[in-house]
């Protein structure tokens, strides 16, 4: 929780730790320039408040007649900054040691260790961006593809706030219109004031829809399709996360029970990370730990967005198998009946309603088939991240469908034709919904949550 004092000066390193050829330790407050003066001597002499704005210099810095670092600093002067706050980069010698001596003489000198997410918080607070930008900061980050840094790009940009903006100054716009009308019942027209509600309502109602549908694509975008391959021993899981890694690995042997654990990595779909999970072969087993792997499978797959269910196709059929047929049938499945390079044993006919996907892991044959019905299966082949506005996030998923569920009440209302008086308190609800998303309504309690998952420097 982020329940501090915006008005100390804050630092954190702002860079990754460990080797490399720069680390920065970024300062911002109305101090920020004292602190920096305190430990910088310049080669040439100067002021650094009194330099221009957005300089760099070249420098030592000294803590107790010490040269700590060898470094370049970068002035930045509100409110033309990041957090629109006076803001100091120290562009140290890469490595632990020199950062971490930087940032602790910074600290020694009057700053106070930023929080995670404080610096972006300090954005927020002064105005220099809202909260759908704020989140977009994260995502960007977190991104594992270019397709979800892309969509957080827009985002970043301000395209969702500029959506969310145009709803709400139509909802204000009816609000003003019956606000009027309660003021001045003698020039009110209640059956224009009906209709004007009724279609402006609509279309709030169907930009709403159109980015709570966008909220499940964005949710893939930026967490990924968490997948997990599923079979019996010995029906090529391992190597089927092997081809499509397009690296070895996984352990693959002909011994059954080989894989008694999970193994994680991700994979890029047409832009879309694939969390794909390789697990212990389904059978019944006396061996104890690969009894706990089987466990570990099954429990997986319940919680998974998709399941690769894998068949041998040159074995017949077994029990295990019409058992697992059984346990996916209310998932999102893709079959697959592997070793199409060998004699086909098995019968098709109790398994040709799941579609199955012929593929041979060992000559890879069908892999690409496989991301083609990932594609299908999820719906985002027709996403375009350089325009498509994708919601991020559960919060406001749930304050669009707060927002849907008032704006369907007034359309209620205006069709029972109750008094104006209504429609405004389902209006201003609708209002404040989407004013969450945004953060212009928003409580303190959830701001300070959403800033405490940055990482810290940022």
């Amino acid at each position: 929780m982020l329940k501090v004092n915006i008005d100390d000066t804050i630092a954190a390193i702002a860079t990754a730790t460990g080797n490399a050829g720069i680390g920065i330790v970024r300062i911002s407050g109305s101090e920020a320039i004292d602190i920096a003066q305190k430990l910088f001597v310049p080669m040439k002499d100067k002021d650094l408040k009194c330099v221009k704005s957005h300089t760099i210099h070249f420098g030592n810095i000294v803590y107790d007649d010490k040269v700590v670092d060898e470094v370049l600093l970068s002035v930045m002067k509100a409110p033309n900054t990041y957090t629109r706050e006076d803001v100091v980069e120290i562009n140290t010698h890469g490595g632990y040691r020199a950062v971490t001596a930087v940032l602790s003489a910074v600290l020694k000198s009057g700053a106070r260790m930023a929080e995670p997410g404080e610096f972006t918080k300090r954005a927020f607070l002064n105005g220099r961006i809202d909260l759908t930008q704020a989140e977009a900061v994260i995502d960007i980050i977190n991104a594992k593809t270019d397709a979800s840094r892309e969509a957080a790009m827009l985002r970043l940009e301000g395209r969702l706030s500029k959506q969310i903006n145009g709803i709400r100054d139509n909802i204000l716009m009816m609000l003003a219109h019956i606000e009027a009308g309660i003021d001045y019942p003698e020039h009110d027209d209640e059956t224009m004031t009906y209709n004007m509600i009724w279609e402006n309502t609509k279309k709030a109602l169907a930009d709403v829809e159109k980015l709570i549908k966008s909220a499940d694509t964005g949710k893939i975008y930026k967490e990924g399709i968490k997948t997990v391959i599923l079979g019996r021993p010995n029906v090529g899981k391992s190597s089927l996360l092997n081809a499509m890694l397009d690296e070895d690995r996984a352990i693959v042997t002909d011994i059954p029970g080989t894989t008694r654990d999970t193994l994680e990595e991700m994979i890029n779909v047409y832009g879309i990370p694939l969390n794909i999970i390789d697990t212990a072969g389904i059978r019944a087993t006396e061996d104890i730990i690969e009894q706990i792997g089987v466990e570990k499978s099954k429990k997986l797959a319940e919680k998974a967005d998709l399941v690769l269910l894998m068949f041998d196709g040159s074995r017949e059929l077994e029990r295990e198998d019409i058992e697992l047929i059984e346990f996916v049938k209310d998932k999102k499945t893709i079959t697959l009946i592997n070793k199409l390079d060998l004699e086909q044993k098995i019968d098709r006919s109790k398994v040709e309603e799941l579609n199955p996907i012929d593929i041979s892991v060992k000559t890879d044959k069908g892999i690409e088939d496989i991301y083609e019905k990932i594609k299908l299966m999820f719906e985002f082949g027709d996403i375009n991240t350089n325009n498509d506005v994708l919601i991020s996030g559960e919060r406001n998923k749930e304050s669009l469908n707060k927002a849907k569920r008032y704006l369907e009440n007034v359309l209620e209302t205006v069709e029972n034709k109750m008094p104006e008086d209504f429609i405004s308190m389902d209006l201003t609800e609708a209002y404040s919904a989407l004013g969450e998303i945004t953060g212009d309504a928003l409580e303190e309690d959830i701001i300070d949550k959403i800033f405490s998952e940055f990482c810290l420097g940022k």
